[in-house]
């Protein structure tokens, strides 16, 4: 069985009560929900931290759990989630659907979840690349990087551009290289995710401010697969303003 698992913190710097932001009529939250729904998932169920989120996803008619308000970080958040569920034995993949992705593609989900479908070849942690089409994503730290193995497996990722190439002026890096962009969507075997809870902090996390560097540097590996499909995070203001011209409001 597969689980898809939606951490929705209430609290945000740049945008406060988030989940709950109107898009259409309908909030963010619903929205991650329903794109989540049509997906390849035995179940969707919200992680909160906040009651109000909690009571608003089981008032549409979603599955939510509440979770300790302190965790540092939606892993964490995940798995007591998971635990609060029973932790059941017939789930063989957990999804971790990013809460702020109203319009998350189910083919993106599903990408993931058929790289479990054999649990002889599952790995332990898998993860969404796309190609990258412009200079202006190339470039830009908050869109982080990633270069792979022959076996499609991670070796680091990078909020810079990678691999650097000597000799060749930025201008001409896309025309000589094919670029990966990493997006936020994981999946792992539930008991993977246990053991990634008990990791502290690493050095390269720490530099690039992103998580999955402590896995690699604790010597997981991670699978993975490629998509076409872009994301669209919602983090401020401008972008709401986006997501709602984009459904037309």
């Amino acid at each position: 069985m597969v689980l898809g698992l939606i951490p929705a913190r209430y609290a945000s710097t740049r945008l406060p009560g988030k989940p709950l932001v109107d898009l259409g009529g309908l909030s963010m939250i619903e929205r991650v929900v329903r794109q989540a729904r049509l997906a390849n998932l035995a179940r969707v169920v919200v992680a909160t931290d906040d009651e109000r989120i909690l009571r608003h996803v089981r008032d549409f008619g979603g599955e939510a759990v509440l979770t300790r308000p302190d965790h540092p970080s939606g892993t964490d958040r995940l798995w007591e989630a998971f635990e609060q569920l029973g932790a059941p034995a017939d789930v063989h993949c957990l999804v971790n659907i990013q809460g702020d992705e109203p319009f998350i593609h189910p083919a993106q989900i599903n990408a993931l979840a058929d790289l479990f479908a054999d649990p002889a070849t599952a790995p332990a942690i898998a993860t969404l690349v796309k190609p990258v089409v412009s200079a202006e994503e190339l470039f830009s730290p908050h869109l982080p990087k990633v270069v792979l193995n022959q076996q499609g497996e991670a070796l680091y990722f990078s909020r810079h551009p990678l691999p650097y190439q000597r000799g060749r002026p930025e201008a001409e890096w896309l025309t000589h290289h094919r670029y990966l962009r990493h997006l936020g969507l994981y999946a792992y075997q539930p008991q993977v995710l246990a053991q990634l809870t008990r990791l502290p902090v690493s050095p390269l996390e720490a530099a690039e401010s992103l998580e999955q560097l402590r896995w690699l540097e604790a010597g997981f590996r991670i699978r993975c697969a490629e998509t076409e499909l872009d994301a669209f995070g919602i983090d401020t203001p401008e972008d709401v303003a986006r997501a709602r011209a984009r459904l037309g409001v």
